[in-house]
């Protein structure tokens, strides 16, 4: 209770400090208390409209907050989340309650190979690092996924990421999305992939086929 009371004293003083750190500081302090634990989050999306969802907490980073459930992993950076709750019905409970496995052979690699250790497993390095919302989609190279911005879903693998954007690559051409623009990435299965790229190849088609008739006329 009193490293708790010390921990709400500090977010306090940092937030009256800086009061654009209180958003991101507080919607930290909450998901770090509720990882593993099921969570429903409102956050906006195309056009100013609210998405929801529910998910397990997987990876608490500096700006962003990764949910987990049978289907998918999604990633919601903090500037675009309204509000963070317990679904109805779900109990709550604090890390002190929660199980924890005791590695002796982890503990020893930790003590004597502590970089090498860690940077194996994704569990360990969300554990004892915050990653930035940028760096985390670099161990995700390769992966299947759609991005909700504030006008359009884009889909495409993740290729690779620079300071400001998020490169999707799909049928050979690359596009780069403005981090500070995407609400919403989550993975998505080979075969709505491929759904939505058909239809973005048919859209594109028809529009182009369209313009050409145009210019006949």
């Amino acid at each position: 209770m009193l490293t708790d009371y010390i921990s709400q004293k500090n977010l306090f003083k940092i937030a009256g400090i800086h009061e654009p750190l209180r958003k991101s500081l507080t919607l930290k302090k909450f998901f770090k208390s509720k990882r593993n634990q099921q969570v429903v989050i409102s956050s906006f999306g195309e056009v100013d409209s609210s998405l929801e969802t529910e998910g397990k907490v997987a990876a608490i980073g500096r700006d962003f907050v990764m949910l987990t459930n049978l289907q998918k992993r999604i990633w919601i950076p903090y500037t675009y989340i309204e509000t963070a709750n317990i679904p109805f019905g779900f109990p709550s409970y604090s890390n002190t309650h929660q199980h924890h496995l005791y590695d002796n052979q982890l503990q020893k690699n930790l003590t004597l190979r502590f970089g090498e250790t860690v940077n194996k497993r994704e569990v360990l390095v969300q554990q004892f690092f915050e990653e930035s919302f940028r760096t985390n989609f670099l161990s995700w190279k390769g992966t299947r996924v759609e991005a909700v911005l504030s006008n359009e879903t884009v889909s495409g693998k993740i290729m690779n990421t620079t300071k400001s954007e998020l490169l999707l690559t799909s049928f050979g051409t690359v596009r780069k999305i403005p981090l500070v623009e995407i609400r919403i990435v989550s993975t998505i299965s080979l075969v709505s992939f491929w759904k939505k790229e058909m239809r973005t190849l048919l859209q594109s088609f028809g529009g182009k086929v369209r313009g050409g008739r145009k210019n006949e006329k």
